[in-house]
């Protein structure tokens, strides 16, 4: 027997779709064993396409929350996901409401003159100035093992965003310039590759030894003018953390 749901996000997204979902699996709406509505209840529920609540299921498949099988639905197998994150991206939105799903600790802020390596790695010229916010990701509350660590690069014009980012640390850093200093995000450019962490105080903070095999995600904020105000340089332990993204083709 199913259970009704809470009434649906604003925005049917497959991520909203999914993180709705998930929150009636762990909080215990649905119980463990329990079958999720069908496909056509969640469509008429959510007012989206059988194509988005495919996607979301498939999200809660991922991390384990539920098994699906023909002519018998979608089971939930688990009231908890599994510990590793894999944050589904495909729009700004998303990534904007990835921010408020793991906590940020603020270890450290000062001011760097980029050059040679660095500059090369911001994709700016050598003898830029930023200000740095350094942060530890985590998910959950401060007892769980960290996610990532973060370098974030702003304009030094905007150096009250600090205070702001110790104070709302499920907030994106951007969305703090946005909503301060009017500056759109219009795009995102990201670069992720794998590599060797040998810096031994960050292997320390995420709990790692060093010449641990990690993720390094540089993500490039532009403007509504194609301006960068802001670089972030993430890296990840690589047993803890994938990035989903979704490819569809052009209907055009």
């Amino acid at each position: 027997m199913t259970t009704a749901l809470d009434p649906a996000p604003q925005k049917a997204t497959f991520a909203n779709i999914a993180r709705h979902l998930t929150e009636a699996i762990t909080t215990g709406h649905f119980a463990v064993g329990d079958l999720l509505p069908t496909e056509l209840e969640l469509c008429k529920h959510y007012g989206t396409s059988r194509h988005t609540v495919r996607a979301a299921l498939a999200e809660l498949q991922q991390v384990g929350l539920v098994s699906r099988r023909k002519n018998v639905g979608t089971r939930v197998e688990s009231a908890k996901p599994r510990t590793s994150f894999r944050p589904s991206l495909a729009s700004v939105d998303d990534l904007v409401q990835f921010g408020a799903e793991h906590l940020r600790v603020v270890q450290s802020v000062g001011h760097e003159t980029a050059s040679g390596d660095l500059a090369t790695e911001l994709g700016c010229a050598d003898g830029t100035r930023w200000m740095r916010i350094s942060s530890l990701r985590l998910v959950g509350d401060e007892s769980a093992a960290p996610v990532g660590w973060t370098d974030v690069y702003i304009d030094p014009a905007h150096a009250d965003i600090a205070e702001l980012a110790k104070a709302s640390p499920d907030a994106l850093i951007s969305s703090l310039i946005e909503e301060r200093y009017g500056r759109h995000i219009a795009e995102i450019h990201q670069d992720v590759r794998a590599f060797t962490l040998q810096d031994r105080a960050m292997a320390k903070a995420l709990q790692l030894e060093p010449g641990a095999t990690a993720l390094k995600i540089v993500r490039r904020y532009f403007d509504d003018d194609g301006e960068v105000f802001e670089v972030s340089v993430t890296v990840h332990p690589a047993e803890r953390f994938s990035v989903s993204m979704r490819l569809q083709r052009s209907t055009g």
